[in-house]
């Protein structure tokens, strides 16, 4: 990299893709805008769901929710526009019981725009949001899963509870309608990017539809960018009981496809007991790291202290990610060809 590129480089912050969906996406997202402005977010559209799963149906709208999450963790206003985005209407609302005021902002400017990617384009000049925030494709699209024992389910919301009944792993996932066409800003963001990251997030139905997507899968595996998996700290009741972070790798190549990650950034910080003793009664535990197995599938991998020390939850600390992440471009990236 000449030198005057890695100068403009650091002082605009390195153009960073992040793809996924749920909170996970959302919390790294509030760590990296205090590291970079050029942040672009690419969503999944398949949650139905929830207050999501309702305004899809009723206005036949692509689901707003994980798209609000990003913006909220992006957004710069004031702490009543902050309030009123993560407002949920109460028990006895009527047909608004339980749905969030951010999510009717976006249905709203969905009524009154061309497409859901400009309704997001508008939302985001409303909250002068850090970066953007795309879906990543504007198609009407639902998730299935295949089973191990060759059941299927058809629906989101719906692979958990189906997963626990049939009580086996889940082989795959595909799209319905099968490669929707891909938001073309999309992938012009994975083609100028120095940086992607795909999860945290849930590995089945937030970070792989995304790479279900025509096209998505095949720019991050030709981008010249770093690419770094960032594996959850604890599995998945009803997706990913018992697998250890180099299954979720797996998955995720046979999915993507060979050469979608170059890392695989994994916690090293202990949870705590209290935590994982909560989270056993779940069917939850921490992911076990099993290096060799990974770098055999040709990936590094790094351990961090990446677990927040405050939350009621064992999830990444949006700060000690987003360190980790930079410092791993650093140290990195000019291994890479731009």
């Amino acid at each position: 990299m000449k030198e005057r590129d890695r100068t403009r480089r650091w002082t605009q912050g390195p153009r960073v893709v992040a793809i996924g969906g749920g909170t996970g996406l959302s919390t790294m997202l509030r760590g990296l805008k205090n590291h970079t402005e050029h942040l672009t977010a690419i969503v999944t559209v398949a949650d139905d769901g929830g207050g999501s799963g309702k305004l899809r149906e009723d206005l036949g709208m692509p689901p707003p929710g994980d798209i609000r999450h990003c913006m909220e963790a992006l957004a710069n206003v004031e702490p009543v526009m902050e309030q009123l985005l993560t407002y949920r209407f109460p028990a006895g609302s009527g047909n608004l019981t339980g749905q969030s005021f951010g999510n009717l902002l976006l249905a709203a400017l969905n009524g009154i725009s061309d497409s859901f990617d400009q309704a997001v384009a508008r939302m985001s000049q409303v909250l002068a949001i850090t970066g953007r925030v795309l879906p990543v494709t504007n198609a009407d699209v639902a998730l299935e899963a295949s089973f191990e024992n060759g059941a299927q389910v058809l629906g989101e919301s719906k692979i958990c509870a189906f997963k626990k009944q049939q009580d086996c792993r889940i082989r795959s996932v595909r799209l319905l309608p099968r490669r929707p066409p891909a938001l073309p800003e999309a992938l012009r963001a994975i083609r100028e990017a120095d940086l992607i990251l795909l999860g945290p997030g849930s590995l089945y139905t937030s970070v792989i539809p995304n790479l279900l997507v025509e096209g998505i899968s095949d720019a991050v595996c030709k981008a010249e960018a770093l690419k770094i998996y960032i594996c959850n700290i604890m599995t998945q009741d009803g997706e990913t009981e018992n697998m250890t972070a180099s299954e979720h790798v797996k998955a995720l190549l046979d999915h993507g496809g060979p050469g979608l990650v170059d890392i695989c950034l994994c916690n090293s910080a202990p949870v705590n007991p209290r935590l994982v003793e909560r989270y056993r009664e779940e069917d939850a535990v921490p992911i076990p790291v099993d290096r060799e197995a990974i770098e055999r599938m040709g990936l590094e991998v790094v351990t961090r202290p990446l677990a927040s020390e405050s939350s009621d939850y064992a999830r990444h600390s949006a700060s000690r990610l987003a360190q980790a992440i930079m410092e791993l471009y650093g140290e990195r990236a000019d291994t890479k060809v731009f």
